[in-house]
């Protein structure tokens, strides 16, 4: 059930941005065990000026060419896991689109399962 939203330069196809959520999608599906069709994605590309960022930040110098990647999820899952998420998708986007890994910018937000409606105007995961 994540929520994933991915921003990016214009710069990027839109061929290579739908490469991109497909890629972030299996590592959320093998690492995560995301649910088989779980893919709810927000893609944007953005001109340059609209993607305001520090040139560098923690000992990391980022490019033009960094992705900011959002995902909303259910909480609980341990720091392990999470950062075995980050670094899949870091060196997935890099060995399949040559994205440098320090432009790899990752959020999760944990939400609780309540905090969700698939449609209908219903809560499918609150207690009934």
């Amino acid at each position: 059930m994540p929520l994933v939203r991915i921003d990016l330069n214009k710069s990027y196809t839109p061929e290579t941005a739908k490469q991109i959520g497909d890629i972030v999608y299996v590592a959320m599906e093998e690492e995560l065990s995301v649910p088989k069709d779980d893919k709810f994605q927000i893609i944007t590309r953005h001109e340059t000026s609209e993607i305001n960022i520090p040139h560098s930040y923690l000992g990391i110098e980022y490019s033009k060419g960094i992705i900011i990647i959002q995902i909303t999820l259910n909480g609980g899952r341990s720091v392990d896991l999470k950062k075995q998420l980050y670094k899949r998708i870091a060196e997935d986007l890099h060995a399949a689109i040559q994205i440098r890994t320090e432009d790899v910018f990752i959020s999760l937000v944990e939400v609780d399962k309540v905090n969700w409606s698939f449609g209908k105007g219903e809560a499918q995961y609150a207690p009934k």
